[in-house]
């Protein structure tokens, strides 16, 4: 089964099968094929795979963030950047960062992050003077702060499947999440500088304080999200609905969202929550043949007959997803090697959510490179520039990225340190 589903499944993507057919199709030609198992199994799994209470807030968060986009949270988060950060050298690459990670507080997905800043950023760039490729780039890679800056689709997924609490790994992202941003901002600055890109004149402390005050609403959501879940008034698929309901007071409240946009936003919600559901789905499939043909202990032998040492064992694992994160969707790698790779770390004795904010984050580098990088296609669409130009400019991004993930594998107290204060253990 294991032949046949890893040739399928190359084939497939060999030929540009989207990756969520690709996975579904090539379990479905390793279990016809090379095995007894029938066919019920296939709709089964997908059952189980999406028949959880955690899982339920995925929707959730996703339609609390189409409300407060659709309300012109997204106007007010790059008003408000562009106040604090604007004056400096490549101005608006500094908006569009911090706006990013403001924005991850409220819809806990890259691709919404990306697409919701970088349709008002993006333009903005090029009219200015910004290289296109620039811009896309800047765009791309900033969008990957929003699953690591709670809250996180990609973490109550990992949680939901690993039983970590997803309170534990939204505090394990917070540091992370701003390393990442302020990584981006320095390799923006330098740039910029190079290219003498401009910056704005610099906001005065009562411009200031009208844009906080336009986007106080929004900024206090993810307080709320997490106060709730670490305080247990609600869990973390409750704070899904709370989120919801905060969204529409915000919206209506604000004036700027109509009831004529609710159609819109919901049916623009349930697309994108069908089609993170179903790669969801797909990936348990395969993951259920791995793990039936023992794929997760050969993987086991294999790093442990390379060596003994932890931090080496860590850094191949890392160097792996890093890899994989190249061809297939970070949400269905999670799925499938989560269960694969964490019994392995916490054999040397490494904090699983230390290692579930590191293997995000490596994950999430995939979104930005090609050829399956998801960030990087919605970035180029949005500028109305190829692949290839758009990718020009994403490497030293990049290795920013990598420079951060490597510090939480050597210092793990930056993924640790606030869960452990906050909750007193992780």
């Amino acid at each position: 089964m294991l032949g046949a589903l890893v040739i399928s499944f190359v084939l497939l993507l060999f030929f540009g099968v989207p990756i969520a057919y690709s996975m579904g199709i090539s379990s479905a030609i390793a279990i016809v094929t090379c095995s007894d198992v029938p066919w019920l199994v296939l709709p089964q799994r997908i059952f189980v795979a999406i028949d959880s209470f955690p899982m339920m807030a995925i929707p959730l968060f996703i339609l609390a963030g189409e409300l407060m986009n659709g309300g012109g949270i997204t106007k007010r988060i790059v008003s408000f950047s562009s106040s604090l950060v604007g004056h400096i050298t490549g101005g608006l690459a500094h908006v569009n960062i911090v706006g990013s990670m403001f924005f991850a507080g409220i819809s806990g997905s890259a691709a919404a992050d990306t697409a919701s800043l970088g349709s008002i950023l993006i333009p903005a760039m090029v009219k200015d003077g910004y290289e296109p490729a620039f811009a896309v780039a800047v765009t791309a890679s900033a969008g990957t702060i929003g699953p690591i800056i709670p809250p996180s689709i990609l973490m109550i997924i990992y949680g939901s499947i690993t039983g970590i609490s997803i309170g534990a790994l939204f505090l394990g992202g917070f540091v992370p999440g701003v390393l990442i941003g302020l990584a981006l901002m320095i390799t923006a600055y330098i740039i910029a500088r190079k290219r003498g890109y401009k910056a704005a004149v610099k906001a005065t402390m009562a411009q200031r304080w009208i844009a906080f005050k336009g986007s106080i609403l929004a900024l206090i959501m993810p307080c709320i999200i997490l106060g709730g879940i670490l305080s247990g008034v609600f869990t973390a698929t409750e704070a899904g609905v709370v989120a919801l309901v905060y969204g529409l007071i915000v919206g209506f409240a604000t004036k700027e969202l109509k009831l004529n946009q609710l159609k819109k936003i919901f049916v623009d919600s349930a697309i994108t929550s069908a089609t993170v559901m179903y790669v969801i789905g797909s990936a348990q499939i395969m993951g259920w043949i791995l793990a039936r043909e023992q794929f997760p202990q050969y993987i086991v032998k294999t790093l442990l007959s390379i060596s003994n040492n932890g931090t080496v064992i860590f850094l191949l694992i890392a160097f792996v997803l890093f890899i994989l994160g190249f061809f297939v969707d970070a949400t269905a790698l999670l799925i499938i090697l989560a269960p694969v790779f964490v019994p392995v770390v916490n054999m040397f004795g490494y904090d699983p959510v230390q290692f579930a904010v590191v293997a995000i984050m490596t994950l999430l580098v995939g979104g930005v490179t090609p050829p399956v990088g998801v960030l990087l296609f919605i970035s180029c669409g949005i500028a109305k520039i190829k692949l290839s130009e758009g990718s020009r400019m994403i490497w030293p991004f990049v290795t920013a990225m990598i420079v951060i993930i490597l510090a939480c594998i050597f210092i793990p107290q930056l993924t640790t340190f606030v869960p452990f204060h906050v909750l007193g253990k992780v």
